[in-house]
């Protein structure tokens, strides 16, 4: 399968997941699935723009994507200790 369509997959299923918590009233898990969702795309865009030769947008699509990862990770433990 092409990175291409997994990234975009990947993006639209946690999309989706997000919009459903939200219309199911679970405001955690909806967050969880909306920082899961930009650091997917943050990391899939940082990928292309290195490939691309764009170096600095690049990096910083890396710092954000790490930033939602770690959010992501903060969302779920206040979720399992919730």
């Amino acid at each position: 399968m092409n990175k291409k369509w997994l990234s975009s997959i990947l993006v639209a299923f946690f999309s989706i997941a997000a919009i459903v918590f939200m219309i199911m009233g679970n405001f955690n898990f909806a967050v969880f699935a909306m920082t899961i969702m930009f650091a997917l795309s943050n990391g899939f865009r940082a990928k292309s723009f290195k490939e691309q030769g764009y170096i600095k947008e690049a990096k910083w699509m890396k710092y954000m994507a790490i930033f939602f990862t770690v959010s992501s990770i903060a969302v779920f433990i206040t979720i399992v200790t919730d």
